[in-house]
Order: structure tokens, then sequence, then C-alpha cells
């Protein structure tokens, strides 16, 4: 078996094809480690957060909200898109009480995860939220989803089965499932 000690591809050209508000595309010439070409398709996306919220019976605080890009609503833990320069913790919080109302006693980093590596450039902090207080939810003006609580048991099965299919929240309740010995 052949093993390539270097693995970097180098940026030969780029071309950008797409700037938004959140997110930007562009097309590179890369050099691969054998000396020739290839094209890469690279979406750059804002890094976002992403919660799981547990209440002290152990039911995860979720989100039914439409995803127009899959055409289907989907249910998924607490999550959003970090503000420019702001911190992974302190835009989780953020994320955390806007769409739920939520406000914990202890907030815990999970890691990190990488959506999509092969063409988007977002990283998603992870993080576990325990002894919730609950205030009053603040949505942006064009979110729309509902919040129940389900056992976080029931979380681990409906990812197992395969219900849940949003990858940061299949992440987020596997991670919590061996960190808490659930």
């Amino acid at each position: 078996m052949n093993q390539t000690s270097d693995l970097t591809e180098r940026t030969l050209s780029r071309e950008e094809k797409y700037q938004g508000s959140f997110l930007s595309l562009h097309v590179d010439q890369v050099q691969l480690p054998n000396g020739r070409t290839s094209i890469r398709e690279v979406v750059e996306h804002v890094d976002g957060v992403a919660i799981l919220a547990l209440d002290d019976r152990n039911n995860v605080l979720t989100v039914t909200q439409y995803r127009y890009v899959i055409g289907k609503p989907l249910l998924e833990i607490p999550a959003g898109k970090l503000e420019p320069g702001e911190d992974p913790v302190a835009g989780a919080l953020r994320e955390l009480k806007e769409e739920t109302g939520a406000v914990p006693d202890t907030f815990l980093p999970m890691g990190v995860t990488l959506p999509s590596p092969g063409c988007l450039s977002e990283r998603l902090y992870l993080f576990l939220a325990k002894g919730l207080h609950m205030e009053e939810q603040h949505l942006d003006e064009d979110e729309f989803l509902n919040v129940e609580r389900i056992p976080f048991s029931e979380m681990v099965h409906r990812v197992m089965d395969g219900e849940i299919e949003d990858g940061k929240t299949i992440a987020a309740v596997l991670k919590a499932k061996v960190l808490l010995n659930l």
C-alpha cells in the first residue's frame, strides 16, 4: 500500500463566484500531492454553534423548523451562526436563549464538528447545557420554530433509528451519551 507523507493540496488559482451575507463560493485550481492538478469548489461559511440542553429530568430542548434547502421541517437542537468575532461560548449562550428562552447554570464544550469538509469551511462548536432556567425566547424576525422537550433516551433511539437526520444533533446526542454515561 502506497502512503504519501505530504497530503497537502496547494492553491494555484482562485475564481470568486458568489458573495452572500453569510457564505461565499469560490472555485480553486489546486496542485495535488502527485503534481497533477484538480478543481475544488469551496463554500466559505461562517462558523456556528449547537447546544444540547438538558433539563432536570434529562429531557432535551429541541427545535423543529422548516429547512427550505431540503424541503421539510427538521427536529434539531438549538443552533445558529456566530457573529463576526463572536466567542463561541457567548454565541451559543445567545442562540440558546433566543431560540428556547433557556439560560443554563452549567455550560460545557463538547468539541467541534465539520459538517461537510469536502466543500464547506464551517466549523460547528458543540456545547452541553444543564441546570436550565427558562426566560423569554427572542426569535429573529425571519425565524419560525417550535420548541419541544424530548427524553434523552428517546433522542438516542431516534438518532439510532435514522429518524433524526440533522448532523449536529446526531453528533451532540451521541457525544452527550458517552460523556454523561446515559
